[in-house]
């Protein structure tokens, strides 16, 4: 089959809105939309904001595949004659204006009673029992029902080192996802340092008013001894999600994706693209379930456990997995495998290296914002197909399973986590997906089925003391 090329779908995530001046001519409406849809966009909603005898404003929203297109959109309606531009809003930005998070009281403070009970004199009562009874501090405080986001604005998404302030939305982002999907309180901690030392420090001074610690964006190799020192230091939760949120959900879609191809875990051929925070913690799972031949690639080709010249982090990789010894590129990795796991960077793989993997190959394109092949390419080539995209089928979304992780360790108030609590997780999510609803576009449940955090958090809750 001959390679295919497409183009960049349109997302939410560049949505604008514009509103135009124009005659008071209806027939300016369809030409706007005409415009719109000939310039590739889509348009989700045209509303008459005002009408007069000589004026009629516009407000036009429409959707485009990324920001020079959103431009192109609008220069494509600002070139109509009898219709001018007169403001472009971009909706995203306007989502983010005054953050997306607040905090909000649970109980009433409308009277003097009220305040007595909630404040002092009453909260003295409730500090000098707390002092003589430690414990209690999670059942009479918002400890035992709360997270701490930490980053350092070291790896932020596909952004890179961004700092700390510019981390702040992601942190908001994933505070708010926490509430939605698991009731969580959760508080966006971004740290205005990037050393280890102090990271360990700081977190370890903030801990006591949290539940569990949710380290996020740490570049590695800095957060595998970030969270290492604090597991050992701390005694709540410490769970890194790049590492063990993204592996949970990668090994849940690969047990589906097996189902479909009709393969087993134990003794397939799997390639991951990628050494890092993610790629690591992806690798120690798999191979915790069971999976005895993985090649890792990084930049300079597959790991190789007698190479010296790795790192001590890629020596230890390698040291465990590549048994068949494969030295090369990604491309000739590649040749029979069964599985090609992404976490690397955009572009990477080639439409025709697939058709050198093995019978049926599954292909996961897991970089951020834009995969290591185009779905729609891949697809072309691959029987299943999975991205980090939710514009397309088989979404690998960490909010799969972060939620229903603490929500589990919460509920158990667990001070640890396992790599069995972390594979209990995997299966819980992979067994939501029925064999009716089993297939090729559908590997993984959505986000929105209420069903995975419940079944994640009664996982995760079925063990107290587990550590990894």
């Amino acid at each position: 089959m001959a390679p295919v090329t497409s183009t960049p779908a349109t997302t939410s995530s560049y949505s604008i809105t514009m509103r135009l001046h124009t005659t008071p001519d209806n027939s300016h409406i369809g030409t706007v939309a005409t415009a719109i849809s000939g310039a590739g966009g889509v348009v989700t909603a045209i509303d008459v904001a005002e009408s007069r005898h000589d004026r009629l404003v516009l407000d036009v929203t429409c959707s485009a595949s990324n920001a020079d297109h959103s431009q192109a959109l609008v220069d494509a309606v600002g070139a109509l004659e009898g219709v001018t531009v007169h403001k472009v809003s971009d909706r995203t930005f306007l989502l983010h204006l005054g953050g997306k998070i607040e905090v909000s009281s649970k109980v009433s403070l409308k009277t003097r009673d009220d305040l007595s009970m909630a404040y002092t004199p009453g909260v003295g009562r409730v500090s000098r029992a707390l002092a003589e009874n430690p414990e209690d501090v999670p059942r009479l405080t918002i400890k035992g029902n709360s997270v701490a986001v930490v980053t350092d604005g070291s790896a932020v998404l596909g952004l890179g080192n961004i700092g700390p302030g510019a981390a702040l939305p992601v942190m908001e982002g994933k505070a708010a996802l926490f509430k939605r999907f698991a009731d969580i309180d959760a508080w966006p901690i971004c740290l205005a340092t990037q050393d280890t030392d102090e990271i360990v420090k700081a977190v370890e001074m903030i801990a006591p008013g949290f539940g569990g610690i949710n380290l996020e964006d740490i570049s590695a190799p800095r957060c595998f001894e970030i969270e290492a020192r604090l597991r050992e230091k701390l005694d709540i939760p410490v769970f890194h999600d790049d590492q063990h949120g993204t592996a949970i959900v990668v090994l849940a879609a690969l047990t589906n994706a097996l189902r479909v191809v009709d393969k087993q875990l134990e003794t397939v051929r799997i390639v991951v693209s990628g050494a890092g925070a993610a790629g690591t913690a992806i690798v120690n799972l798999l191979l915790a379930a069971g999976v005895t031949d993985v090649v890792v690639v990084d930049k300079i080709g597959c790991l190789v456990s007698t190479d010296d010249t790795l790192p001590p982090a890629h020596r230890e990789l390698a040291s465990r997995t590549n048994p068949r010894q494969v030295a090369g590129s990604l491309k000739d990795a590649l040749v029979e495998a069964d599985v090609f796991i992404g976490v690397s960077a955009p572009g990477i793989l080639q439409g025709d290296w697939i058709p050198t993997m093995g019978r049926d190959p599954i292909v996961f394109a897991l970089a951020n914002p834009d995969p290591e092949i185009d779905p729609n390419v891949a697809s072309q080539y691959a029987k299943v197909v999975a991205s980090g995209r939710s514009d397309y089928p088989n979404q690998i979304n960490n909010v799969l399973a972060f939620p229903g992780v603490f929500r589990g360790l919460l509920d158990a108030r667990a001070s640890e986590v396992t790599q069995e609590a972390l594979l209990r997780a995997a299966e819980a999510i992979a067994l939501v997906v029925t064999d009716e609803e089993l297939n090729p576009s559908f590997i993984i449940p959505s986000v929105f089925d209420p069903a995975v955090p419940k079944a994640v958090a009664a996982a995760i809750a079925g063990e107290e003391h587990v550590k990894i």
